[in-house]
């Protein structure tokens, strides 16, 4: 698997292909990789992505890996934590270490994420 990202110039997605079910994800969740690969048996890569939830998705879990996660919701909106979780609004943002607990995330309107995960360089 390629884990380098390439260059690659301003141009327009198309934001009807693309989109998959990430692993260990309920349907309603899609990812459109945007750039690079994730090695996780590896330990190594990075990737950009979008994520999307359809309104009222949510995941039951809270997640955890060994890389960094940085999150910045575009638009909907995100409950992080469960049904008494926080809820946050378009153009916020999170940075995670690996290690880090986090979620499970609910949508009540649906959302739009971009993502990107990546190690530390050795």
């Amino acid at each position: 698997m390629p884990v380098k990202k390439i260059h690659d110039e301003f141009h327009t997605l198309d934001m009807t292909i693309g989109w998959e079910v990430p692993p260990g994800y309920p349907s309603g969740i899609q990812m459109k990789i945007l750039s690079g690969a994730l090695d996780e048996k590896g330990g190594r890569g990075s990737r950009t992505r979008l994520l999307r939830f359809d309104p009222g998705v949510f995941t039951t879990e809270p997640f955890v890996h060994d890389y960094w996660e940085e999150v910045f919701l575009i638009s909907g909106d995100m409950t992080v934590g469960g049904e008494d979780g926080e809820s946050f609004a378009p153009f916020t943002y999170a940075c995670r270490p690996p290690g880090a607990y986090h979620g499970p995330f609910r949508s009540s309107e649906g959302c739009l994420l971009l993502e990107m995960h990546y190690y530390d360089p050795v």
